[in-house]
Protein backbone atom coordinates (compact mmCIF):
# COMPACT_ATOMS: atom_id res chain seq x y z
CA UNK A 1 0.00 0.00 0.00
CA UNK A 2 0.65 3.59 -1.14
CA UNK A 3 2.49 5.46 2.53
CA UNK A 4 -0.11 8.22 0.79
CA UNK A 5 -2.74 6.09 1.41
CA UNK A 6 -2.77 4.92 5.31
CA UNK A 7 -3.96 8.13 6.81
CA UNK A 8 -5.56 11.57 5.77
CA UNK A 9 -2.84 13.04 8.08
CA UNK A 10 0.48 12.37 8.74
CA UNK A 11 1.36 13.40 12.59
CA UNK A 12 4.62 15.13 11.93
CA UNK A 13 6.16 14.59 15.42
CA UNK A 14 9.57 15.86 17.04
CA UNK A 15 10.65 14.13 20.58
CA UNK A 16 13.10 15.06 22.92
CA UNK A 17 12.66 12.40 25.60
CA UNK A 18 12.35 8.86 23.92
CA UNK A 19 10.39 7.79 26.99
CA UNK A 20 7.19 9.98 25.21
CA UNK A 21 7.53 7.81 22.22
CA UNK A 22 5.33 4.53 22.79
CA UNK A 23 2.88 6.52 24.41
CA UNK A 24 2.52 8.65 22.01
CA UNK A 25 2.20 6.66 19.33
CA UNK A 26 -0.08 4.16 21.24
CA UNK A 27 -2.34 7.20 21.04
CA UNK A 28 -2.22 7.97 17.92
CA UNK A 29 -2.98 4.19 16.76
CA UNK A 30 -5.88 4.05 19.16
CA UNK A 31 -7.44 7.14 17.16
CA UNK A 32 -6.72 5.59 14.02
CA UNK A 33 -3.87 7.09 12.64
CA UNK A 34 -1.15 4.45 12.43
CA UNK A 35 1.46 6.00 10.18
CA UNK A 36 4.13 7.85 12.59
CA UNK A 37 7.19 10.35 10.59
CA UNK A 38 9.55 11.17 13.43
CA UNK A 39 11.61 13.91 12.36
CA UNK A 40 15.81 13.64 12.73
CA UNK A 41 15.95 16.97 14.63
CA UNK A 42 16.76 16.29 18.07
CA UNK A 43 18.87 13.75 20.02
CA UNK A 44 16.11 11.55 21.11
CA UNK A 45 14.67 10.44 17.11
CA UNK A 46 16.08 7.16 16.83
CA UNK A 47 15.71 6.38 20.15
CA UNK A 48 12.20 6.78 19.42
CA UNK A 49 12.09 5.03 16.29
CA UNK A 50 13.57 1.92 17.71
CA UNK A 51 11.25 2.13 20.39
CA UNK A 52 8.17 2.85 18.22
CA UNK A 53 9.53 0.08 15.59
CA UNK A 54 9.88 -2.55 18.33
CA UNK A 55 6.56 -2.19 20.90
CA UNK A 56 4.10 -0.31 18.52
CA UNK A 57 3.21 -3.11 16.08
CA UNK A 58 0.06 -1.24 14.51
CA UNK A 59 2.16 1.67 13.82
CA UNK A 60 4.42 2.52 10.47
CA UNK A 61 6.93 4.43 11.76
CA UNK A 62 9.17 6.66 9.11
CA UNK A 63 11.96 8.57 9.68
CA UNK A 64 11.81 12.30 8.93
CA UNK A 65 14.22 15.42 7.73
CA UNK A 66 16.40 12.93 6.20
CA UNK A 67 18.70 15.58 4.89
CA UNK A 68 22.32 13.59 4.76
CA UNK A 69 23.23 9.91 3.67
CA UNK A 70 23.61 8.69 7.48
CA UNK A 71 20.66 10.08 8.48
CA UNK A 72 19.33 7.21 6.33
CA UNK A 73 21.46 4.64 6.96
CA UNK A 74 20.78 5.21 11.18
CA UNK A 75 16.72 5.32 10.28
CA UNK A 76 17.32 1.72 8.71
CA UNK A 77 19.01 0.61 11.42
CA UNK A 78 16.92 2.09 14.28
CA UNK A 79 13.61 0.42 12.43
CA UNK A 80 11.91 2.61 10.23
CA UNK A 81 9.58 1.49 7.84
CA UNK A 82 10.18 4.49 5.89
CA UNK A 83 12.19 7.69 5.13
CA UNK A 84 11.35 11.50 4.27
CA UNK A 85 13.59 14.08 2.93
CA UNK A 86 12.65 17.95 3.13
CA UNK A 87 14.43 18.34 -0.20
CA UNK A 88 16.06 15.89 -2.77
CA UNK A 89 20.00 16.18 -3.32
CA UNK A 90 21.58 13.46 -5.79
CA UNK A 91 23.45 11.99 -2.86
CA UNK A 92 20.62 11.60 0.20
CA UNK A 93 18.23 10.37 -2.73
CA UNK A 94 21.08 7.67 -3.33
CA UNK A 95 21.53 6.75 0.20
CA UNK A 96 17.47 6.68 1.03
CA UNK A 97 16.67 4.41 -2.06
CA UNK A 98 20.07 2.12 -0.99
CA UNK A 99 18.12 1.43 1.82
CA UNK A 100 15.24 -0.56 -0.15
CA UNK A 101 12.76 1.04 2.31
CA UNK A 102 9.94 3.46 0.76
CA UNK A 103 10.77 7.16 0.53
CA UNK A 104 8.80 10.23 0.64
CA UNK A 105 11.02 13.03 -0.93
CA UNK A 106 10.59 16.35 -0.78
CA UNK A 107 9.87 19.20 -3.58
CA UNK A 108 8.81 22.57 -3.87
CA UNK A 109 9.24 23.30 -7.29
CA UNK A 110 8.22 22.28 -11.01
CA UNK A 111 11.43 21.29 -11.79
CA UNK A 112 11.88 19.26 -8.47
CA UNK A 113 9.11 17.70 -9.26
CA UNK A 114 10.10 16.62 -12.66
CA UNK A 115 13.17 15.30 -11.56
CA UNK A 116 12.26 12.77 -9.05
CA UNK A 117 9.57 11.78 -11.65
CA UNK A 118 12.65 10.90 -14.24
CA UNK A 119 13.86 8.84 -11.57
CA UNK A 120 10.79 6.94 -10.39
CA UNK A 121 9.60 8.51 -8.26
CA UNK A 122 5.62 9.64 -8.03
CA UNK A 123 4.45 10.16 -4.63
CA UNK A 124 6.44 13.45 -3.26
CA UNK A 125 6.56 15.71 -0.53
CA UNK A 126 5.75 19.29 -0.78
CA UNK A 127 7.82 21.54 1.45
CA UNK A 128 7.34 24.08 2.76
CA UNK A 129 3.65 24.04 1.24
CA UNK A 130 2.01 26.99 2.44
CA UNK A 131 5.25 29.26 2.19
CA UNK A 132 5.60 27.42 -1.72
CA UNK A 133 2.15 28.52 -2.99
CA UNK A 134 0.12 25.87 -1.06
CA UNK A 135 -2.95 24.73 -2.42
CA UNK A 136 -2.66 27.17 -5.45
CA UNK A 137 0.65 25.68 -6.67
CA UNK A 138 -1.03 22.38 -6.79
CA UNK A 139 -3.96 22.93 -8.15
CA UNK A 140 -1.40 24.55 -11.08
CA UNK A 141 0.78 21.31 -11.41
CA UNK A 142 -2.02 18.65 -11.30
CA UNK A 143 -2.35 19.32 -15.30
CA UNK A 144 1.08 19.35 -16.45
CA UNK A 145 2.34 16.48 -13.77
CA UNK A 146 -0.65 14.13 -13.31
CA UNK A 147 1.34 11.31 -13.12
CA UNK A 148 2.40 12.82 -9.40
CA UNK A 149 0.97 12.61 -5.63
CA UNK A 150 1.40 14.69 -3.31
CA UNK A 151 2.08 14.73 0.46
CA UNK A 152 2.45 18.55 1.33
CA UNK A 153 3.62 19.41 4.57
CA UNK A 154 4.55 22.17 5.90
CA UNK A 155 2.03 25.38 7.76
CA UNK A 156 -0.94 23.67 7.47
CA UNK A 157 -3.37 23.26 10.00
CA UNK A 158 -6.78 21.19 11.07
CA UNK A 159 -8.28 24.33 9.23
CA UNK A 160 -6.33 24.07 5.72
CA UNK A 161 -6.17 20.80 5.71
CA UNK A 162 -9.40 19.46 4.34
CA UNK A 163 -8.82 21.90 1.70
CA UNK A 164 -5.49 20.27 0.79
CA UNK A 165 -7.06 16.70 0.74
CA UNK A 166 -9.72 17.92 -1.48
CA UNK A 167 -7.41 18.37 -4.52
CA UNK A 168 -6.84 15.37 -6.79
CA UNK A 169 -3.10 15.33 -6.66
CA UNK A 170 -2.73 15.02 -2.70
CA UNK A 171 -2.99 12.26 -0.89
CA UNK A 172 -2.18 12.88 2.83
CA UNK A 173 -1.08 15.75 4.64
CA UNK A 174 1.63 16.60 6.86
CA UNK A 175 0.93 18.15 10.10
CA UNK A 176 2.50 18.81 13.83
CA UNK A 177 -0.55 20.12 15.12
CA UNK A 178 -1.35 16.38 16.03
CA UNK A 179 1.59 16.46 18.49
CA UNK A 180 2.04 19.50 19.88
CA UNK A 181 1.89 18.29 23.06
CA UNK A 182 3.21 14.74 22.87
CA UNK A 183 2.54 14.24 26.57
CA UNK A 184 -0.83 15.01 26.34
CA UNK A 185 -1.90 11.87 25.28
CA UNK A 186 -5.63 12.18 25.64
CA UNK A 187 -5.38 15.29 23.38
CA UNK A 188 -3.51 13.17 21.05
CA UNK A 189 -6.01 10.66 20.42
CA UNK A 190 -8.23 13.17 20.13
CA UNK A 191 -6.97 15.23 17.53
CA UNK A 192 -5.98 11.72 15.64
CA UNK A 193 -9.64 10.86 15.95
CA UNK A 194 -10.47 13.90 14.26
CA UNK A 195 -7.65 13.83 11.50
CA UNK A 196 -8.47 10.07 9.94
CA UNK A 197 -11.94 11.29 9.69
CA UNK A 198 -10.96 14.03 6.79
Amino acid sequence: MSLLDLSPVVPVVVLDDAADAVPLALALVRGGVRIIEVTLRTPAALESIKRIAAEVPDAVVGAGTVTAPEHAVAAQAAGAQFLVTPGTTDRVLSAAADTGLPVLPGAATVSEAMRLAEAGYTELKFFPAEASGGIGFLKSIAGPLPGLRFCPTGGISAATAPGYLALPNVGCVGGSWLTADPTDLAGVERLALAAASL
